[in-house]
């Protein structure tokens, strides 16, 4: 009974841990939209978390890391310990035979997270020319989405139906230029167009450039 007892405790501690540091991305993602990066404080995050602020360092260390883990919980949609790789959206993708759709529903899916994390790249991205702490950030962002798109272009070669000729540097960057959060600025927040829209296009320019 002491041992289901201990095992039951430690999983109840672990939950608020895990509640804890989700209230503090919130509270963070809040902040960092209304107030911007400098202007928010780890003090101020932990007030709105109700939580100490040496809660706050203690889970991330620094203001810089906080914002990364904002973007990784609003980039997959919550803060489940599962990668975006993993979820059933890319799986369904990754079994669908023909590479046109493949493209189509990975597009899609990539420009609905883009639309959720939008904010906080833009914050990381702009805030890093006036504090220096978010410059790795940024790069980390941009590493990580370059391993993304290898590993999504050696999936598409893979199925053997991408144009003759055609290697992974080249089918990498082409995904790199028109998946970046760049694009989706200006066409969705400059230029008004919907998600769907946006997808769509992308979609069919990818298609033609690498099919």
């Amino acid at each position: 009974m002491t041992e289901v007892k201990r095992r039951y405790d430690a999983s109840g501690r672990r939950a608020q841990a895990r509640a804890r540091r989700h209230a503090m991305v919130v509270a963070a993602q809040e902040l960092f939209e209304r107030d911007g990066f400098r202007s928010t404080t780890i003090a101020a995050v932990a007030e709105r978390a109700g939580v100490s602020a040496e809660s706050v360092y203690k889970a991330f260390g620094t203001k810089a890391a906080l914002a990364k883990a904002v973007f990784d919980v609003v980039i997959a949609g919550d803060d489940e310990d599962v990668p975006v790789y993993l979820r059933p959206e890319q799986q369904a993708m990754l079994a669908e035979p023909d590479v046109r759709r493949k493209i189509e529903m990975f597009v899609h899916g990539l420009a609905q997270r883009q639309a959720r994390s939008a904010k906080v790249q833009f914050l990381i991205r702009d805030g890093r020319h006036v504090d220096d702490s978010l410059t790795p950030v940024w790069d980390k962002l941009a590493e990580e989405g370059l391993v993304g798109m290898t590993m999504l272009g050696r999936h598409l070669l893979e199925t053997g139906q991408l144009r003759a000729g055609i290697d992974l540097d080249e089918v990498r960057d082409v995904l790199w230029n028109y998946l970046a959060i760049d694009t989706y600025e200006r066409l969705v927040l400059a230029r008004g167009w919907s998600v769907d829209r946006y997808a769509d296009w992308v979609a069919r320019a990818i298609i033609a450039a690498i099919t």
